[in-house]
């Protein structure tokens, strides 16, 4: 087998393990701020491993590499809390989808804070994506799927805004994996701990089989699926990731139907397609020279998605 083939399939393997992410929350059965604790509480050990095995590689972190990553915590924490909310509100499959606004943010961020102008394909997609936004909320379809898919769209898109701060944050800080991770986790698994009373509650102490989902949630998607990604993402043409990243969000889709019941309205699964079509023309480029902010803007990435 080829190398480029090989990189291929540990992408794709990334993103398919990632698909299971919303489903795994559902199936768990507990309230959102239960299943964020837990996904970032049992992931934190292993991390911490693996982050004690890059120090000891490479050295302490810089002082200013965990600042960021103590903020981007912070970030992920309200990513995490919003996204297991729009779970709730529009379903697994359609709140996946919706985390990958998020490119869209990043972009414009980006050019707000490092004057990076956004491509004109990026710029085209825009309305395009929000457009089916537009049709997944429900504001014109009757027969919507989800218990309020409006607030679930406002979670949804909440989660895009928090996420892409996380990214902004952890571009900014070390070039290194793990260690800031590990540390952006456990802050992360404090601050949902503490904001938990402001989202509804988290039960500390779920019964099983809840704790068997929340556990294959962290060490799945969070840890494994997440790995195979991060050591794709630099081996592999941009526009190829962004392409295979789009594995996830429709697998969620189909899993969450054929697993959970959930089946979104004709209109609602339009508005997944026009997402989903206009993330992957707005994340190519023309230009063969690209930066690295600009690679990380135009790559769609979950949640954790």
């Amino acid at each position: 087998m080829s190398a480029h083939r090989r990189i291929v399939l540990i992408a794709v393997a990334g993103a398919l393990i990632i698909s299971t992410s919303a489903p795994l929350v559902r199936l768990s059965g507990v309230s959102p701020a239960t299943s964020a604790l837990f996904r970032c509480a049992y992931a934190v050990p292993p991390l911490l491993v693996m982050a004690w095995l890059e120090r000891r590689r490479f050295g302490p972190l810089p002082a200013r590499s965990r600042y960021l990553a103590w903020a981007a915590g912070l970030l992920f924490a309200f990513d995490l809390l919003f996204w297991h909310h729009a779970i709730d509100y529009v379903g697994a499959g359609l709140a996946t989808v919706l985390g990958n606004l998020q490119v869209f943010i990043v972009a414009f961020a980006a050019w707000a804070v490092f004057r990076e102008r956004p491509s004109n394909r990026l710029m085209v997609a825009t309305p395009v994506v929000f457009a089916g936004v537009v049709l997944i909320s429900g504001l014109f379809d009757s027969a919507a799927y989800g218990a309020n898919p409006l607030l679930g769209v406002v979670f949804g898109v909440a989660t895009s805004l928090a996420y892409a701060g996380f990214l902004l944050l952890m571009k900014a800080g070390s070039d290194r994996t793990v260690g800031p991770l590990a540390h952006a986790t456990t802050v992360a698994t404090l601050a949902i701990a503490a904001l938990s009373p402001v989202f509804g509650g988290a039960d500390f102490t779920p019964s099983w089989p809840a704790h068997g989902w929340l556990l294959l949630l962290a060490l799945g998607p969070q840890l494994l699926g997440w790995s195979l990604i991060t050591y794709s993402l630099p081996k592999q043409p941009t526009a190829l990731t962004a392409l295979l990243l789009l594995v996830q969000p429709m697998t969620t889709v189909a899993l969450s139907a054929v697993a959970l019941g959930e089946h979104p309205s004709p209109l609602q699964l339009a508005g997944c397609v026009v997402i989903v079509l206009g993330v992957l023309y707005g994340s190519r480029r023309a230009q063969p020279a690209r930066t690295v902010a600009e690679q990380d803007a135009q790559v769609p990435k979950t949640s954790i998605v």
